[in-house]
């Protein structure tokens, strides 16, 4: 199944445009998550690529006050 709908990664308004946000030129991607399957392989690395983001954000946070 083809996911038309996509979210604005810098406004957060969602858009069937699949290259770019009519509203703001900012980057879109599917605001769907994926399909849970009990047997997952790649878990551990999904959760410590979120958590090495989180890091990130809260460090550039930290350096702009």
């Amino acid at each position: 199944m083809v996911w038309l709908l996509r979210k604005c990664v810098k406004c957060e308004k969602y858009t069937l445009n699949q290259e770019k946000c009519p509203n703001c030129g900012g980057r879109v991607c599917v605001p769907h998550p994926a399909k849970f399957s009990p047997d997952d392989r790649y878990a551990k690395y999904r959760s410590a690529m979120k958590a090495e983001q989180n890091e990130r954000n809260i460090h550039q946070r930290n350096n702009k006050n």
